[in-house]
């Protein structure tokens, strides 16, 4: 429910606000952008601080979140 496929850098949700992205499982989070912070919401109407970011894997780009997403 938290995993987007592509590589979004921090760079990239400046002008995301309020956008939605489908995770690889068809769930849908809203982005949320205010100055420096970012959130996300999802279906279920949880909301999430992303903490960290931008955090280099194998398999791509990490960015650290304060909670747990969840489905509808």
């Amino acid at each position: 429910y938290h995993v987007i496929s592509g590589e979004g850098l921090a760079a990239d949700v400046a002008g995301m606000d309020g956008q939605t992205e489908t995770t690889v499982n068809g769930a849908t989070l809203t982005v949320g952008v205010e100055g420096e912070q970012v959130s996300l919401t999802d279906a279920a109407g949880n909301t999430v601080q992303v903490v960290a970011t931008d955090v280099a894997a194998d398999n791509g780009v990490i960015h650290v979140i304060d909670g747990v997403l969840m489905p509808a």
